[in-house]
């Protein structure tokens, strides 16, 4: 039985005392029709068990997790004649609701949302961009040591930093610790 939290909404619609327009349920996720909505069809995918941010989901509901919001994706752009999707998640900062949740907004081309949300800005020098990505890799090598893998694919052609990891191909990644392929 997933956790629940008291006073939680999303938690309130996932153990069904607070009325919802559900159009998704499974063991880990749950979909619904956003109230406020930036558009008809605008959906929420909420994690049944209360998690506050992504980086609290558990390591083995996010594959599932994100298959859901594959899916639910396609089926709103199809459901609303969409030619796309907008699809976000607020970790604690905007988060109007302190539960772990995905927006899947249906969009056409001139409906009036503009990109993101906020401003855009550019790093003062080449060397302050590789400080925070340094300071990025520490914390993921922290996480790496705690033994939380959590890559379940690469998508595109990126650089891969080598940690824990060695690099197997251009797209496929195989553990050393448990030499384990993470496609």
């Amino acid at each position: 039985m997933p956790t629940k939290a008291a006073g939680c909404v999303f938690c309130k619609i996932a153990g069904g005392s607070e009325r919802s327009h559900v159009v998704f349920e499974d063991e880990v996720s749950l979909a619904f029709l956003d109230a406020r909505p930036l558009f008809a069809g605008h959906t929420l995918l909420i994690a049944k068990a209360h998690v506050e941010t992504l980086s609290e989901l558990r390591d083995e509901d996010v594959g599932r997790f994100f298959g859901n919001v594959r899916m639910l994706s396609g089926a709103v752009e199809r459901a609303m004649g969409a030619e796309g999707t907008f699809v976000a998640i607020n970790n604690k900062v905007s988060q109007s609701v302190p539960h772990l949740h995905v927006h899947v907004v249906p969009r056409k081309k001139g409906d009036g949302l503009r990109g993101f949300f906020w401003p855009r800005s550019k790093y003062a020098s080449e060397e302050e961009m590789a400080a925070v990505a340094e300071l990025v890799r520490r914390e993921w090598q922290k996480k790496l040591s705690h033994g939380v893998h959590g890559i379940h694919g690469i998508h595109g052609r990126r650089r891969l930093v080598r940690l824990d990891c060695r690099v197997i191909g251009v797209l496929r990644l195989r553990c050393a610790q448990d030499d384990k392929c993470l496609e």
